[in-house]
C-alpha cells in the first residue's frame, strides 16, 4: 500500500558479485566518491570517453544519471553499475551493459571505465567476467558486444582475457574525446562465457 506517496518498487536493484569486488547501481550517497574519482581520473579517461559536459561532475548531473539509470533498468534497456572493492567498499570504476536488444538478438553492448588509481591491477578483468555472467544468467542475453579504439591495447587485452573475440572494424564508429574514432569490434557469446568459469 502506498501511504503518503512513500511506496517503493518491490524490485530489488541488481547486485553482482565477482572475485574480490561487487557491482551495484549507483545511489545518491555515491556522489562524492564518484565525483572525486572521476575528477582524479579525468586525464586518464579523456582519450577513451565521449567529451564530458561542462556540468558532468555536478550533483545535479549525478541526480539526472540516477533517474536515467532507474528508467533504463525498469525498461530493461540498460544496466549501469559502479564497481567496489569487496573488502574496503572503495569505489573502483563503473561498467554498463547497455543498448539491450531483445527479440531475435538478445544482445547488449558493454562499456566500462576504471579510476586511474585502480587501473592495471586486474580488477576490471574480474568485473567484466562478473557482469558477463550476470548478462548471460540473469538477463538471458545471448551476446555481449564491445568496441575499442585500436590503440587501446590494455582494453582489447582485457576483453580477450574474458573470451571476447574480434569480429570486425568500424570506421568513425563513436565520437570519443570530440573526434569520430575507428573501433575494433569484439563479442562474447553465451556458450563461450560458460567455458571461462
Amino acid at each position: 500500500m502506498a501511504l503518503f506517496g512513500l511506496a517503493r518498487s518491490a524490485d530489488p536493484q541488481p547486485l553482482v558479485r565477482g572475485d574480490g569486488l561487487y557491482l551495484r547501481p549507483a545511489i545518491a550517497a555515491d556522489y562524492s566518491a564518484w565525483a572525486r574519482l572521476r575528477e582524479q581520473s579525468r586525464a586518464f579517461l579523456t582519450p577513451w570517453e565521449p567529451t564530458w559536459l561542462s556540468d558532468d561532475l555536478t550533483r545535479a548531473a549525478f541526480r539526472r544519471r540516477l533517474r536515467r539509470q532507474a528508467e533504463d533498468i525498469a525498461g530493461d534497456e540498460s544496466f549501469a553499475f559502479l564497481i567496489f572493492d569487496s573488502t574496503s567498499d572503495e569505489l573502483l570504476g563503473g561498467l554498463t551493459l547497455g543498448g539491450i536488444r531483445r527479440g531475435v538478438a538478445q544482445a547488449a553492448t558493454l562499456g566500462y571505465w576504471m579510476g586511474a588509481p585502480h587501473a592495471g591491477k586486474g580488477r576490471m578483468t574480474r568485473a567484466v567476467a562478473a557482469v558477463a555472467r550476470f548478462g548471460f544468467d540473469s538477463l538471458r542475453l545471448h551476446r555481449i558486444e564491445a568496441a575499442c579504439i585500436p590503440d587501446n591495447a590494455p582494453s582489447i587485452a582485457l576483453l580477450e582475457r574474458n573470451g571476447f573475440q574480434r569480429e570486425g572494424f568500424a570506421r568513425a564508429y563513436l565520437k570519443i574525446d570530440d573526434a569520430w574514432r575507428d573501433h575494433i569490434l569484439l563479442a562474447l557469446l553465451e556458450g563461450e562465457a560458460k567455458r571461462l568459469d
